[in-house]
């Protein structure tokens, strides 16, 4: 791997990251909007707040379009030079440099005093450069493994949990793996805010519905309200119910 080459992909996966579109669709949309600071109140009083320039709180903030909108452009920042370099350079691991760039530059943008998102679309965008048949293969087994557990959570992360594996494994690449890895660590340390908030909630009193998770913090209730109904631990409960009546 020649050095020169490296720290290119690495800075222009950076500086690519580092293109704040939730700030910039915000900015176009409903200038004056604050996207880097969003307060929502999930279920019966539970405050929660999010401290990211992302597609999320551009979608409760804005709404759902321009939420779209941002994270398909934020997707787009990354796959473009991470396929760029994995056309120019087959065989080699650049685009992972341009991969782990990109989500760096996201999470700590140069530009915004290093305040940015929290990294899952651009870890995707670049995932399905990477490997699309694995990516999409996944994503399902993700979900119904979701369903099993019970938890609109799982639901959304653990295809990304089970990439780690499949890289290794199925796809015999270690160095795609090692940064799916890393990926992953930086995306939880960067997410360490809101899940402690989240996991306060649901030790709280009144911990909420996947439905109303999902809603209140701007995934569209539609996925939490199936798996409300349909998860495994959700039809044992209901099984349950009914031997009790």
């Amino acid at each position: 791997m020649d050095p020169v080459i490296a720290v290119i992909a690495l800075g222009v996966g950076y500086l690519a990251g580092s293109i704040s579109f939730a700030r910039i669709v915000a900015g176009i949309v409903r200038p004056g909007e604050d996207v880097t600071r969003v307060e929502a109140v999930v279920g019966d009083g539970n405050a929660f707040t999010f401290t990211s320039a992302s597609a999320t709180s551009v979608r409760v903030k804005v709404g759902r379009r321009w939420g779209i909108l941002t994270g398909l452009l934020d997707m787009l920042k990354i796959a473009i030079p991470v396929l760029a370099f994995s056309l120019a350079f087959p065989g080699e691991p650049y685009r992972l440099l341009v991969a782990f760039g990109g989500l760096i530059g996201h999470d700590w943008p140069v530009w915004y005093r290093f305040h940015g998102g929290r990294g899952e679309t651009v870890i995707y965008a670049a995932l399905f450069v990477i490997d699309p048949i694995g990516t999409l293969l996944i994503i399902p087994v993700g979900i119904a493994i979701g369903f099993l557990t019970g938890s609109i959570l799982g639901v959304r992360w653990a295809g990304m949990l089970l990439m780690v594996p499949w890289l290794l494994l199925v796809r015999d690449d270690p160095g795609a793996a090692l940064w799916m890895a890393v990926s992953i660590a930086i995306y939880g340390f960067s997410l360490r805010f809101e899940l402690r908030q989240f996991v306060a909630m649901m030790r709280g009193p009144n911990p909420p519905t996947n439905e109303v998770i999902s809603r209140d913090l701007g995934m569209g209730g539609g996925l939490g309200r199936a798996v409300d109904r349909w998860s495994i631990p959700a039809l044992v409960a209901r099984m349950r119910a009914r031997g009790e009546a």
